[in-house]
Formats: C-alpha cells, structure tokens, sequence
C-alpha cells in the first residue's frame, strides 16, 4: 500500500476528537497576535474550540445575526407569526408581543361574533315540535262541561294569548323572569346568578328566561348534550330580538308542564280546578306558577322520592303559593290591597280530570269523532294531532239513566257463573234521540273499551231487528196502497189471513215456492188460527203472516223508500225481495231505529241523527255542523196513524210492560228467529229510544249471533221482556223532570182494502174463531194465543209485569220471491230520498 494512503499516527489519548482538542487555536480575524482565551464557562471535552459554546448556541447566534442582518441588509424572517419571538433571548423570547395579543384577541372575538351570527341565522324560529305541538280533542257535554280530554298523546289543548288571564301572565312573569318584558331572550345576569347559586349549594332559579324555558320546552325529546344548549341560546336570542313577547309568552304557557299529566294552562286549569283557564282567579293563577317550578315536589297530590310525599309537597306548594302573591306585589304587578284578599290557599278538585276512555265514554267519544271526521272532511291522522272542541249532544244525565236501566236489569238477569253456557257473551245495546231534533242525547254501547269490548252496540249493523221492522210495511201500505186498492192509501182496518202456515203469494197472485218447489208458506210465533185480522190486530199481536203478505201486495220498493225516509240506511236492508223482508231481516242499528221511530213521533218530520253541535279548532269554528235541516218524510196523518197502531201495541199487545212509564208511549217489540236478537223501540213525544239484546263473541272473527234460549233461565225471551223493560226503567228516569205530552189525533186514513179472500167488512176489528179459515190439519186449535215458552216460571226482578202472552215473533224465512215493483211516483207532501249518513258499519253520530 502506497504512502499517502496510509492513516496518519494518532496521538496518545485516542481519537480525532483528542487531537483537534490538540491542535493550537487560530488566531482571530482581527489584528494582533493571538491571545490566550480562557475557556471556565466552555471548558470539559466538548468545548467549542471557537469560544462560541455549543452547536444549538452557535445556531441561535447565527439566528440572531441572519436576523439582524434582515432588519439591516435586506434579508427577511419567512415565518407568518414571529412566535416564539426570534430577536429575544431566554424567557422573553416566550413572552408575546402587544401586537401579537391584540391582534389574537381580535381575530377571535371576529370569530366569535361570526361564528354567533352564523348560529342565529341559521336556526329557525321553532314552532312546537311534534310532541309540543300534540294536544287533546275535548269533548263536551250537552250543557258545556267537560267530558273527557283524550287523543294526543300529550294532555295538551293550546289556547291563545287571549284566553290566558292576567293574573296568569303576572304571577308567571313575576316567579320566573321578572325582566321578561324588556330582556332580549337571554339574561346574563340571570346566568351568573345561578352558576353563583350553584356553585353554593342554592337554587339555579334565575338562570333562564321565560324565553329559554319555552325553548326547552319545544325540544322535549331532545337529549341533554352541548349542541342542544348551543342551539337553545341561539333560538332564544333570535326570538328575543325577532318575536312578540305574547306570543312567547303564550307558548311557554301552552308548552309547559303542570303536574297531573297537564301539558298547558288549559289543562292545567282543567285538571287542577275544573275549570277553563280563562276563569282562573289570581289565587289559582298563583298556584299555577308555583307548580311550574317543579311538579314532583309542589304537586300537593305527591310525587316520585322520599322528599315528594303529599304531605311535603302541600307544605312547600303553600309557601311558593304565598311568594309568588308576595312577588307580584314586589314588582309592581299587583297591589297590596289585592293581595292581602287572599289568605287562604285554593281548593283543588278532588282529583285530575278523567281521561279514561272507560264504561260509556269510549263509545260516546268514538261516535263523535267518526261524526266530526265526516261532516269536516278530516281523516284519522289529523283528528289523532288533536286540538279539536267538540261539543256534543249527549246529555250526562241520560246517559247515566241509560247505563242503570241496562247494568240492573243485566245484573238481575244475568248469571255467568251459574248459567255459563248460556249468560255468556249476551250483549245490550241502546241509543235515545230527541225528537224535535234528531240530536243523540244518550247510547249504551257495551261494558266499555277499557274491559276489551270495542265493537260499539249502539252504531253498529248487523242484528236483525225482528217486527220492529212492520210499521214500515203498514206506513207504505198507507201511503202507497196495495194492488188491491187501486192506488189508493189503506187503512189500519184492512183484514189479512193470518192464520198460521198461510200460503204466500207473490203480486201476480200465485203461490211462493219455497226451496223444495213447494207452495212456502209462512210461520207464526203462535199456532193460534186467528183467521182475517185487522192490520191493526197483526201489529198488535205480532202476527207475520198479514205482513208477510201485505209486502207483495204493496211492493218492497216502496217499503224501502219509506224506511230509507225515515233514516234508515240503505246499505242495512236486506236486499232480498222476500216474505222474511217484512218480518225484520234487515240490520239497522239501534240509533238509526231510534232516530226513524222518532220521525213517527214528530208527524212525518224527519231528523237526521247527530251528535256534535259545535266543533272549534285554534280558536276558530268549523262550519257544517249546525243540527240537520228536516224534512218530509211522509204525512202528518199517515204517521199520526202509525203512533195510534204502535199506542195499541203498548196499551193492549205485546209492548205492555211500557205502560209502566205512566205517560203516552208508542213501540214496537221484535224477536228473531232461534232468539238471535231481541228489541223494543218506542217513543213519547220528546223522546224516541231503541233496545236491542243479542248474544254473540265479540272476539269471534264472524260476530255470529247465538241463540238466547235459555239465557237468564228463560227458554225464550222476546221484544216485549228485557228490552221492554230497560227502555221503561230509562224513559221513567230520562223523562222525570219533562211535561207529560199527548199525541196529535190521527185522522181516519185510506180505505179499507181487506187481502185476498177476506170477508165483507165488519164494524168490529176483533176475531173469533168461527170467523178464521179453516186451519190445516197440522195446525192446532187452542183457543187462545200459545203463552210464552217461558210461561208459568216466577216473574224475574228486571221484569215489571208478568204477562203470559207472546212477547215477540219470529221473522219466517222466505222462499222465492215476487216480482219487484216499479219504482213508485212520489205522492204530493212526501220528500223525496233522505241523503243517509255513516258507513256500512252503521250510522256514525
């Protein structure tokens, strides 16, 4: 290897380091020799041999020059903030520079005051949310009181600013936020204050405006977190600056939440003291504000925790009661001369308004609503948003009458345990109608929603109503004639075969088949041979065969449009142009037959039935429901004659056990085949009333009717038994206090067109048996009606009489049918087709 390659000798210590450290310092760039440095503050074995110290000092220096020559020969510092600062030594180079914090502290107050501006403008102005906004329908009672608040899912119904007295406002303004008139949505007095309090042990009251709160109020299902309070602050600041403070006002109001399930001043009222907001008196108002600051522990009626019993929460409901009162006079809001009026603290009603849909309510408030959904053209989802007062036509008093003459005869009547085979699943159902209006003042329609039975016995089709239906046969045969009168009207003296098993013949005179091609022929309630009895007698008795017969001879359109006329819906008839059509095979509901009986008892007026009068929503009152105009449905004197048929069928048939009412009454029993169903419908001039009684499983998918015999003990109950009696106990009780009024005279009507093959006519109305055609050989002979099936067992408690005659028919079944009959010409002074109301359910108010 070459010399110059090779690596030089290294000097005793080691290492290059060792001999740089070795090597003689250069002289300095100025003149002179060069001098001896002393190196103490240097000194060790990694002293920098240049007297400038360490690397990290040598680069600082080298800073501090490149900077000194920036500021003296042109060369810049690149960096955007001088920070940490480059021209200081040590600690100052930390320390920032006035220019630094003034310039920091306006660029984020600029921020702040951006980012705030951008806050406020983007939030909107809330409106109550879905659940601020959710509020009751109110119903109401005939005489204005308060029903029920149900619907929403909040106990809530908003009122304006209007309807919330001043009290209200002054006692709530002066517990909560006495600045609320001149503040801008914020206090930030008011927050220090409570971040003081608290920060003590004390109360945060103070720390938010009634603004804020209302704010919290329209986020009630929002959840607590940093953005929700941002926001909060925003929203307040905005409607500090951009809304009425009535309008805020009224909403914190409308929003808050009182204690017993009350959302709002208006329930609040409602649920505290029974009454509208609108009537609170300062007293009430006070302690209404007082509740506000917090419901579980100033609710005198307790709440959740040890600290919340009645007993603390009264003591404390006391003296917030008491401050407010004296608050109010502190900031002017009431003078002492008032305040010292009250003493003593405000009597709460006994406890919160029901909202329980329980017993009758539910049936009451459904048949309103479908009414209100109908007549406002409002589907289920709005009328659920709620914030609808209805008032209705039901009057408490009837309703209540209506519910005893049901549950006592059901409890006298009825046995489940002992008789499970047969008590259970018998169901009653009843409407009542005012007959100069057609108004609904009172329905039974079943044990209640809250015991699972939601099917409405009162409004729903589907029961035959058995020879309830015949008054329609004989007012058509009165107004329309037969094909035996040439046109003309007949009289209630007309005679019909009414025999037993008397063949029927269709309008061309020849025989029905029934479903084997036979000659049908029609079934009695009764073997009885009555032989040719007055229309009058058959309705009285309950004969079928006469009515049977008499529906071809007038025709069943014409039977229709009377009975379409008087209320009944079209879609409840039976389609079938039968015998049976006469005898009640059709399925209106109880209201509608009461509502139709009713047009008997005002002398051919009728009324469509209804039972909503008036209907507000935020304050403003919806049109059409003004009661229903009436109008003609037949007569006076064809009607007058129906009420003087069905007074007979009371006075001396099988409605006897009326005539314990004690006043004029008209009706009519009917009962169906196997006893599916029952009925009594009746009326007295101010009143019409029906009764139906049927057994079915209300959970069953079909609803089918089972057979009553032996139900109660009874092998056959009929029109003129149970439901008699429960539509007498409710009349006796719902007309107590009313006039006792007489019908309108009926005049002499028609001629007397007796059916085929009757004798001449008689003076006298009455049947032997020597006048009666001879019986078949089937048939029996007794000389007098058969006693019901039930006959010679003790008379129940429900029943008021004990009679041995037939208390109803059977409605037969009915072979082919005849040819319908024209469409017939409306005769002068009857209206024409009466538009219906309701579904197919039934009618729906």
């Amino acid at each position: 290897m070459s010399e110059h390659r090779r690596k030089p000798p290294q000097p005793e210590g080691g290492g290059r380091a060792a001999a740089r450290r070795a090597a003689p310092q250069r002289p300095g760039r100025g003149a002179g020799p060069a001098r001896d440095v002393p190196a103490a503050s240097h000194s060790g074995p990694y002293a920098d041999p240049r007297g400038h110290g360490s690397r990290a000092d040598a680069r600082r220096a080298a800073q501090r020059g490149s900077g000194s020559r920036g500021r003296g020969g042109g060369r810049q510092d690149k960096r955007l903030i001088n920070y940490p600062r480059s021209d200081k030594d040590g600690w100052q180079r930390f320390m920032p520079s006035w220019k630094l914090v003034g310039g920091t502290a306006l660029g984020f107050f600029a921020l702040i005051t951006a980012g705030a501006g951008i806050g406020i403008a983007a939030v909107n102005t809330p409106n109550p949310n879905l659940a601020a906004q959710a509020q009751n329908n109110v119903f109401y009672w005939d005489d204005g009181s308060q029903m029920v608040a149900t619907g929403g899912s909040m106990n809530r119904q908003i009122v304006g600013i209007d309807k919330i007295p001043k009290s209200m406002q002054n006692a709530v303004i002066a517990a909560e936020n006495e600045s609320f008139e001149t503040d801008k949505g914020v206090d930030p007095m008011g927050i220090l204050r409570a971040v003081w309090n608290m920060a003590k042990g004390g109360s945060t009251q103070g720390g938010s405006t009634i603004t804020q709160q209302y704010v919290k109020n329209t986020y009630l299902d929002s959840d607590q977190t940093l953005k929700r309070k941002v926001t909060e602050l925003f929203i307040s600041i905005k409607l500090g600056v951009s809304e009425e403070k009535d309008t805020i006002l009224a909403g914190y109001l409308n929003t808050a939440y009182y204690g017993r399930d009350a959302y709002g001043i208006q329930a609040a009222a409602r649920a505290y003291f029974g009454k509208d907001c609108s009537d609170l008196t300062p007293s009430e108002s006070a302690f209404l504000a007082s509740v506000l600051k917090g419901p579980n522990l100033y609710n005198p009626d307790g709440g959740i925790g040890p600290t919340a019993t009645p007993e603390q929460n009264t003591q404390r409901a006391h003296a917030r009661w008491a401050w407010v009162l004296d608050r109010e006079v502190a900031v002017g809001r009431m003078q002492k001369s008032e305040r010292d009026q009250f003493k003593e603290f405000p009597k709460l009603v006994d406890s919160e308004q029901a909202r329980s849909l329980s017993g009758q309510t539910g049936y009451l408030v459904e048949t309103a609503k479908q009414y209100v959904m109908k007549v406002a053209k409002i589907g289920p989802e709005q009328m659920a948003r709620g914030g609808y007062q209805i008032r209705t036509t039901f009057q408490k008093p009837k309703v209540d009458a209506l519910v005893k003459a049901v549950e006592d005869t059901r409890n006298d009547f009825l046995d489940e345990k002992a008789r499970p085979e047969y008590d259970t699943f018998v169901q009653f159902g009843a409407a009542s109608v005012d007959v100069k209006t057609g108004a609904i003042v009172a329905l039974y329609g079943g044990p209640g929603m809250d015991k699972k039975y939601f099917s409405n016995n009162a409004n729903t089709i589907g029961v035959p109503v058995g020879s309830t239906w015949k008054p329609y046969v004989l007012a058509a045969a009165m107004e329309y004639g037969t094909q035996n009168s040439g046109g003309r009207g007949i009289s209630p003296e007309s005679k019909y075969q009414a025999n037993d098993l008397t063949v029927i013949n269709n309008r061309d005179g020849k025989p029905l088949r029934d479903a084997s091609g036979q000659p049908f022929r029609q079934k009695n309630e009764s073997e009885y041979p009555y032989g040719f009895v007055t229309l009058n007698e058959a309705m009285e008795k309950s004969i079928n065969v006469p009515f049977a017969q008499l529906v071809f001879d007038v025709g069943h359109s014409k039977v229709r449009e009377v009975a379409k006329s008087t209320g009944i819906l079209e879609d409840s008839m039976n389609p079938n142009n039968d015998a049976s059509f006469a005898l009640g095979t059709s399925t209106p509901s109880a209201i509608r037959m009461a509502d139709s009986y009713a047009t008997f008892a005002a002398s051919g007026t009728h009324h469509e039935p209804f039972s909503v009068r008036k209907v507000e929503k935020d304050g403003k009152e919806l049109p059409g429901f003004e009661p229903p105009k009436e109008e003609r449905a037949m007569d006076d004197s064809i009607a007058d004659n129906i009420t003087k048929v069905l007074r007979n069928v009371v006075e001396n048939g099988t409605g006897t056990k009326a005539k314990k009412l004690g006043r004029p009454a008209a009706g009519k029993t009917g009962t169906t085949d196997e006893n599916k169903s029952a009925w009594f419908v009746g009326y007295t001039p101010q009143l019409s009333t029906s009764v139906t009684l049927f057994r079915t499983d209300p959970n069953s998918k079909d609803k089918k009717l089972i057979s009553m015999n032996g139900v109660g003990g009874i092998d056959s109950i009929h029109g003129g038994d149970i439901p008699a009696a429960i539509w007498t106990a409710y009349m006796k009780d719902a007309l107590k206090d009313a006039p006792v009024k007489d019908f309108p005279e009926a005049d002499k009507l028609g001629v007397i067109a007796d059916g085929p093959g009757a004798p001449s006519p008689s003076p006298s109305v009455s049947v032997s048996p020597s006048m009666s055609a001879s019986p078949s050989p089937s048939m029996s002979t007794s000389p007098s009606p058969t006693p019901s099936k039930g006959g010679g067992k003790p008379c129940k408690p429900w029943q008021l009489d004990c009679f041995s005659t037939n208390g109803g028919t059977t409605g037969g079944t009915g072979g082919a049918s005849g040819s319908p009959s024209p469409t017939p010409t409306p005769r002068p002074g009857r209206a024409g087709g009466v538009t219906s109301w309701g579904a197919t359910t039934g009618t729906t108010g």
